[in-house]
């Protein structure tokens, strides 16, 4: 069996976050391994096109980085309260950016919910974890936040 050292845990910061919570530390717990916590906020350079002026962009893109950064260090400092090895935002695509970070630190392992968009939002956003299953170099367990505990 693989051991797992380092394991990335991205977070949406909604109400399902601390579903998942458990199973993050569970397997740390079991691994004796340090969890990454990682939040993606969505890049928005698509509206240059419709005429959104590129520094209102950029703006407002710093406004929900500074934000998504204290609401992380709030999620760790409630649910992670001996720490844990890293938490960063950063903008992007969410399912390019994990596998981008899992790459680059040598992530062992991710945990990853399940969030069960239909119609025109999974048309539009796709699945963030059915991507990174796809193309990920690592294992990763999928949990539905809203199946049995």
């Amino acid at each position: 069996m693989q051991i797992f050292k380092k394991i990335l845990f991205p977070v949406d910061l909604s109400e399902v976050s601390p579903k998942l919570v458990p199973y993050a530390k569970e397997m740390a717990a079991k691994f004796d391994a340090e969890v990454h916590l990682l939040f993606v906020a969505r890049i928005l350079q698509h509206f240059t096109s419709i005429y959104v002026p590129h520094p209102s962009i950029m703006n407002f893109e710093g406004e929900i980085t500074k934000g998504a950064e204290k609401k992380l260090q709030e999620f760790v400092k409630e649910h992670f309260e001996n720490g844990s090895g890293a938490a960063r935002v950063v903008l992007g695509d969410p399912a390019e950016e994990i596998l981008s970070y899992a790459e680059s630190e040598g992530i062992d392992l991710i945990i990853m919910g399940t969030h069960g968009r239909k119609g025109i939002e999974r048309i539009f956003f796709g699945s963030v974890a059915e991507r990174v299953v796809k193309k990920s170099q690592v294992p990763v367990l999928t949990v539905n936040p809203y199946g049995k505990a």
